[in-house]
């Protein structure tokens, strides 16, 4: 799939440019080289990850264990600051994807400034789905930088049933739509057994996402991929926005754990201020 999404960058994106840009395509393969579809923490990131100092509440309140499941956050609608949050609870099940690399350009006094967008889907396939997108002069630092803003991004996915509720959720709960310029996307569900019936782009976020079984319906310019992705990511966020019969049920809600954990909150943020300042 990587080398198919390579292709893709490179004959609608680079294919079009003058002979400056030949350059560009050969920086962005060397830069992209075995970036798709990996999975596990990287050269670098486990020291990153050690010497993770959080500077939000949030963060604080998940490194010190607090919180123990990413779903908390999600249910009291807590923004996510930091990407190593998501590291934290996800760590090695995170896989990550390049979707398309592509040349974007502006015209100044002395020329035209190339720079390299990056379209990156980030997920663990068990229900939890990201997507970044970068603009930087190297192509290394576009998808390093989308790769981060694809974790801050990701979203809970609700999947439910066709027919009979027997097993574990396999597809979308209802039909959901999502857009993004002219393309319109849209799921719907499917029985088991039917498979990702999907293009190459929206297939590789419904399999990150976990969604095994689906019908898609496309319509507008699908082959610019960037509109394409977001609308599928679109639609999978709207699973969760449709309120279901079986979720009609009373459900008590907890403390948000602000609230809960202010005491500590309030005690530590001296020190946690002191070692910042000294690590500064």
């Amino acid at each position: 799939m990587a080398s198919q999404a390579d292709q893709g960058g490179r004959g609608r994106g680079f294919g079009r440019g003058r002979g400056g840009r030949g350059g560009g395509s050969d920086r962005g393969r060397g830069g992209r080289g075995g970036r798709g579809g990996r999975g596990g923490p990287r050269r670098g990131e486990k020291e990153e990850s050690e010497k993770w100092v959080p500077v939000t509440k949030l963060g604080r309140l998940v490194k010190e264990g607090f919180i123990k499941h990413l779903e908390e956050v999600y249910l009291h609608s807590l923004p996510v600051k930091e990407y190593q949050i998501i590291d934290h609870f996800l760590g090695s099940a995170l896989k990550d994807e390049v979707m398309k690399i592509m040349p974007v350009q502006k015209q100044t006094r002395a020329g035209q400034r190339t720079r390299f967008k990056a379209f990156v889907v980030v997920g663990d396939s068990n229900g939890h789905v990201g997507l970044g997108v970068k603009c930087s002069k190297e192509v290394a630092t576009a998808i390093r930088g989308a790769i981060i803003l694809a974790k801050l991004s990701v979203v809970p996915v609700r999947r439910g049933y066709w027919g009979n509720k027997i097993g574990a959720p396999h597809t979308v709960p209802t039909k959901v739509t999502g857009k993004c310029g002219s393309v319109r996307v849209r799921l719907v569900p499917a029985p088991r057994g039917t498979g990702l019936v999907a293009a190459r782009t929206p297939k590789k976020l419904l399999q990150f996402a976990g969604i095994e079984d689906v019908y898609t319906s496309t319509r507008g310019s699908t082959k610019t991929m960037g509109n394409f992705v977001k609308a599928t990511f679109a639609a999978i966020q709207h699973t969760y926005a449709y309120l279901t019969p079986d979720l009609w049920r009373e459900f008590r809600l907890t403390k948000a754990p602000y609230q809960e954990y202010s005491d500590w909150l309030a005690s530590s943020g001296k020190g946690e201020k002191k070692a910042v300042a000294r690590l500064a």
